[in-house]
């Protein structure tokens, strides 16, 4: 079914080829050993390398690539336990996307004309979810896609929208229940009950970023180059305005790189006002402007990269206040 988008080649004789997804793997994780009602959920996270051999036409930037990780689960549960887990799922989906500062709508995506699977099952799991997303959303919170569901199972499709309420797919969570059937994964039900001593479980497959790759560059495009400070490559640029300051911002910057923050120092001949903007260019959250003054009190003067003069600082006043940043994800 998926043969044709994968990279296979021939080893003494041989056919094998690189793993374009993890659900399988995950699957045989699961058939390893007799497993009983009571090991149920089990989850497996999985951020391993996948190849996948796609057109070159549909090849775009970071978005769509051949080489790239998924932040990939795979829940196993009993039918009972669907709710909790969906409902588990997006709340982790709402602290993710919370935290990034983005936007989301949800759809649930119901069973297809050429669906696998009974009826019965899919309209207990529809249902199911349609709880969960009630209890998270609440009712009218989310709208309903008739037939767009898998053809193994129905999935809640999460559209995230960014600075520019672009709309992206990245988070998705589904219920599969063909790939217990393909693989012939059951549990031990604890039934004595002739022919009810096993059943199967029901698989969830969940993604909150999906590729790690195509979720860089939604987020690059989201903050448009101007990350906040506890996600930015370039927080601090220490700035001297005359060279004789040079030791002392080198111990600012030896401070700030031991309480794990990212600083560097322009020690260029440029004058104080080219490096101030050329740091704010280049984005740097903060520059620390220090001269003779802020040596004699142990201070930085604080600027922002939109040119906003924050005022003197302690160095450890300082890290605090960056600490505070960092933790609350600003």
């Amino acid at each position: 079914h998926y043969k044709d988008a994968m990279f296979c080649f021939d080893v003494e004789g041989k056919e094998w080829a690189m793993k374009p997804m993890n659900c399988p793997g995950h699957c045989l994780m699961f058939a390893g050993k007799i497993r009983s009602y009571r090991d149920l959920p089990i989850r497996f996270a999985d951020f391993g390398v996948l190849h996948r051999n796609e057109l070159s036409g549909a090849l775009s930037g970071l978005t769509r690539v051949r080489r790239f990780q998924q932040d990939d689960a795979h829940i196993y549960c009993r039918e009972d336990q669907i709710e909790d887990e969906v409902l588990g799922a997006l709340e982790f989906m709402k602290s993710v996307y919370t935290t990034f500062g983005m936007t989301y709508k949800l759809e649930l995506s119901t069973r297809p004309k050429k669906a696998l699977g009974d009826k019965e099952l899919w309209d207990r799991a529809e249902a199911a979810l349609a709880r969960a997303m009630d209890t998270f959303a609440g009712k009218g919170g989310w709208r309903e896609n008739p037939g767009d569901g898998a053809f193994y199972g129905p999935k809640i499709d999460i559209k995230v929208m960014d600075a520019m309420e672009r709309v992206h797919q990245c988070a998705t969570v589904q219920l599969d229940f063909q790939l217990p059937i393909r693989f012939e994964l059951e549990y031990n039900t604890g039934s004595k009950e002739k022919g009810k001593e096993f059943a199967r479980p029901v698989m969830v497959h969940r993604a909150m970023l999906g590729s790690v790759e195509r979720m860089f560059a939604v987020l690059c495009e989201h903050y448009g180059g101007k990350w906040p400070f506890w996600l930015s490559p370039r927080q601090v640029m220490v700035v001297p305005i005359h060279k004789d300051w040079s030791d002392y911002c080198q111990e600012v910057r030896g401070k700030l790189h031991d309480a794990g923050f990212y600083a560097d120092v322009d020690l260029s001949k440029a004058t104080f006002q080219k490096k101030v903007r050329n740091a704010q260019i280049a984005q740097y959250n903060f520059q620390l402007v220090i001269g003779e003054a802020e040596v004699k009190n142990g201070t930085v003067n604080i600027r922002t990269r939109d040119n906003k003069v924050e005022g003197e600082k302690k160095v450890d006043e300082l890290i605090e206040y960056f600490q505070q940043l960092r933790n609350e994800h600003k």
